[in-house]
Order: C-alpha cells, then structure tokens, then sequence
C-alpha cells in the first residue's frame, strides 16, 4: 500500500480591521514591532483606554440586559465593579492602565462626585469617561441592540497573488461588531410619540443621507452597526476620519456574508472622549473650528468659549452638553459603491503589509523593509523612536534608566 506523504500545511493569513489595519496606518514599523514582533508599548496610553473603554460598554450592556438597571447608574456601585473587571483582564494581557488617568483600588475615597461637570480638569479621567459613556448614552443604545460581540470573518483573494512569493492566494478578514435591529429602533419610535425620545433614534431621522440610504435601498427590515473609538473626533480632513468609515463599510460588507443579517444601512461610531474632552483634545476641538475642519455644528455661546480660551490649564471651558453628544456620535451611511471602495483600501493595506512581510523574509533590514510615517504626537510616545530612522539625530539626551 503507497502512503502519501502530509501535504504542507496551508495558513490562510488573518487580518483585522483595529488590529491590523488601523495599527499598520498608524506607522507601519511600529506595526511591525508591536503587532508582528510582539514587543507591547511600555506606556500603552491610546491602547488601553480603547480596550477599557469597549470592555466597559459590553460588560455595562450584559449587566443593564441581564438586571434592566434604571439609569443613572451610581459609579462606586455599579460602574467601579465593571472598570475593575475590566482592568483585570488588560492586566493578564500585559495591558496596565496610565498614571492619574483610572481610578486604581488603592485610591477608594476619590468618588464619582469629582467628575461632575464643572471648569476643572478631571483627575481621573478614564472612570470619568466610562461613566459618563453609560449614563449618557446607556440609556438610548442599549435598548436598541439586538446583537452584541458579533464576531465577523471573510475571505478576500490576496491583492496582487504570486505562486512563486506569496504566502497564500487569500487572506481572512476579521472583526467584532455590535447590531442594531430596524425592529428595535422602529418600536422606539412608535414609542416616542407616548413615553420618551431616543437621542440616538433622533439623530438617525435627522440624517439626511440616512433617509435617503432608507427610502432607496432598504427594506423594512435593517440593521445598523455600532463601533466604539476611545478618542476625540478626527479632523474631516484626516486620514483617520476616512479610515473610520472604511471600517465601518468593511463591517457591512462582512455582516452581510452572515445568514442572519439583515441589509444595513448605516454604521455608527462613537468618539466617547468627547463626552469628557481633555485639555488637548479642547484645544484640538478650537484648532478644527477656526480651520475649518469639523463637520459639527457649534452654537455661537460654545465657539466663544472656546475661541476665548487662551489654552490656560487652570481654566477648562465648559462646553454645553449638545455640543459634546453632537461630536460623539457620528452616523456613517452604507452605500454599496462606498463599500466597494473601503475593500479597495483594505487590500491595498494588506498588500503593504504582505510586501514588507515577504522582503523582510529575503533579508532586507526591518527598518527598510517597514516605512516609519507617523505623526509627531505618535512618534513622541513611542518606545522605538531611539532606533528609528525617521528620528535620527533628534534624541540629543538619550540616557539609560
């Protein structure tokens, strides 16, 4: 009997759409190192409040859909709970929370009343944020959605196959999402008229586009996605505010390979630093405003406290409480020549991080085979800019701790 010998085996390539292509755009040596290399960041700033913030939303939604808690939650009672689960889990991972910004267990008699709105910075500024993200819009996005932690995958042709160089001729795409059901939403409104006003169902009718994407090309039944961002709203004129809503339409592209999806017809994203903004994001916000690149409107008592403000840390403007929901929330309608479009994109990132895979794998150095392109605040807080050659010559007193 002729037994033939195992095949070799054959990995499809994965790729995720935060982990893999928002990471590689950042920079794409940082990319390497961190995410290809393994080598965590020593101050995981950005990292960890977007893994803290998003475990909070979910744990925040399982709670309220298992315990239907009235809001306002109390943060000492039912939020601390949930950051400290939270916490502990990014500790497992090598993921510790930044100096002065989370409330750590051994600091028990700071409570929530110190981030009441007011003129003042707030001391701790994440447990501030995740309170506010649920009893802001806990309230109106929790009983809308329908699935949560939904996990996506597909499968693309790798862009520009060779036999002879390419690791595989298909890569796997990958994501987790959150659902809103047409059903939910058209309950809340029918509702409406009775009980109470869903904000977020308010800002969706007030969406010119997403009216439009409604009367032309869904039926009655939709879904919409939802996608929690850790940060302050881009600029309109950024890469990153393009790539947001390429992975919002490469997420309706992925839900609609589901069986049980239904058409989508828009994606929403939520910028929850807006709702406790920083004193850098506040003099982000009034850089946008007078250069005009901010798709919010500001009503003239918001844009004089800013444009007044002289960027004195002891004075923080107090911005009205519309403006800040108006900037957090950002509705992104599905439109099918869009989507095609946002996979273009995609496999031209997948392509990049292939070719600099494969030279590196036929010897090319790391730092010639990965592009060091970010912007200076990225470069500032990264642990490789001492061996990085876009920095060369700019660390004048490197010293060893």
């Amino acid at each position: 009997m002729h037994l033939k010998s195992r095949s070799k085996p054959y990995i499809i390539p994965e790729y995720s759409l935060t982990g893999d292509l928002l990471s590689f755009l950042t920079c794409n040596l940082q990319y390497r190192y961190q995410n290809k290399g393994t080598l965590p960041p020593s101050m995981p700033i950005q990292l960890w409040f977007g893994e803290f913030i998003h475990g909070v939303m979910e744990e925040a939604y399982l709670k309220w859909e298992e315990e239907k808690l009235e809001f306002p939650w109390q943060w000492d009672k039912d939020i601390r709970p949930i950051e400290e689960m939270i916490d502990q889990r990014l500790r497992s991972r090598g993921l510790f929370p930044p100096s002065k910004q989370y409330c750590p267990e051994h600091f028990p008699e700071e409570k929530i009343g110190v981030y009441e709105f007011g003129d003042n910075p707030y001391a701790r500024i994440a447990s501030a944020r995740a309170e506010r993200s649920i009893n802001v819009w806990g309230p109106y996005l929790f009983p809308l959605i329908d699935s949560s932690e939904i996990r996506l995958k597909g499968i693309r042709d790798m862009p520009n196959y060779d036999k002879k160089h390419s690791r595989s001729n298909h890569y796997s795409v990958n994501g987790v999402i959150d659902v809103l059901s047409s059903f939910k939403i058209n309950n809340s409104t029918q509702r409406t008229i009775d009980s109470y006003q869903n904000t977020i169902v308010q800002y969706l009718q007030k969406d010119k586009s997403f009216r439009e994407v409604l009367k032309n090309k869904i039926d009655n039944e939709y879904e919409v996605i939802i996608d929690y961002k850790g940060m302050r709203r881009p600029s309109t004129d950024s890469e990153t505010y393009k790539q947001h809503e390429w992975q919002i339409l490469t997420y309706s592209w992925l839900r609609e390979q589901q069986k049980d999806a239904k058409p989508i017809a828009a994606g929403i994203v939520f910028y929850l630093n807006e709702l406790v903004p920083s004193i850098i994001d506040l003099k982000l916000i009034k850089e946008d405003i007078v250069n005009g690149k901010t798709d919010v409107e500001i009503s003239k008592k918001d844009k004089e406290s800013l444009l007044e403000w002289d960027g004195n840390e002891n004075y923080y403007p107090t911005l009205s409480d519309k403006f800040r929901l108006d900037r957090s929330i950002r509705i992104i309608p599905i439109q099918k020549d869009k989507i095609e479009g946002s996979l273009k994109e995609f496999d031209s990132v997948v392509n990049q991080i292939e070719s600099s895979l494969i030279k590196e794998q036929e010897g090319i150095k790391i730092g010639d085979a990965w592009k060091a392109e970010a912007e200076q605040r990225t470069c500032d807080a990264c642990d490789f800019k001492t061996i990085c050659q876009k920095n060369k010559g700019n660390i004048e007193n490197f010293t060893v701790p």
